[in-house]
């Protein structure tokens, strides 16, 4: 049986989830599934992922093919990763110590690159809420000096 790991629409109009599942990949797309093993939630900022790493990582191993989504989803939480490493320690170029060494520094390091992203947004954020209340304060400025003008006359 060819499996997929791949997502099911769920939610209602124009606010869906999915979740992420192993199907056989003849069945529809909201149809019966092998196993759930997470969830995906894009209406989030940032988008809401939960993942059973290790069923995730078993169902690759066991040959299931990943949508293009999923693969990302994968790719982004790691598991890729990991088979990845384990395909190395499985192939004896490194041991199964060198390979969890690598995948936490790995871990490690894109964590700390989203944390510079978010801070790096959050300063964005706050440099136009900045401009944008200056530019409001120059039109009020503006409009009072116009008003008392006005007044004068």
């Amino acid at each position: 049986m060819a499996t997929k790991l791949r997502l099911q629409r769920r939610g209602r109009k124009n606010y869906p989830f999915y979740q992420i599942i192993v199907a056989d990949s003849r069945a529809p797309r909201d149809g019966k599934y092998i196993e759930r093993i997470g969830s995906y939630n894009p209406n989030t900022n940032p988008a809401t992922i939960t993942l059973d790493f290790e069923r995730a990582l078993y169902w690759l191993q066991t040959g299931a093919q990943p949508t293009d989504t999923v693969r990302n989803i994968l790719s982004n939480e790691g598991v890729l990763m990991k088979k990845h490493l384990l395909g190395g320690v499985a192939k004896g170029a490194f041991d199964e110590a060198e390979a969890e060494k690598r995948f936490n520094s790995w871990k490690s390091n894109k964590l700390q690159e989203e944390k510079t992203e978010i801070t790096r947004d959050e300063e964005k954020k706050r440099a136009e809420e900045k401009a944008s209340l200056d530019a409001e304060k120059e039109v009020n400025k503006a409009r009072a000096e116009a008003l008392a003008k006005k007044k004068a006359e």
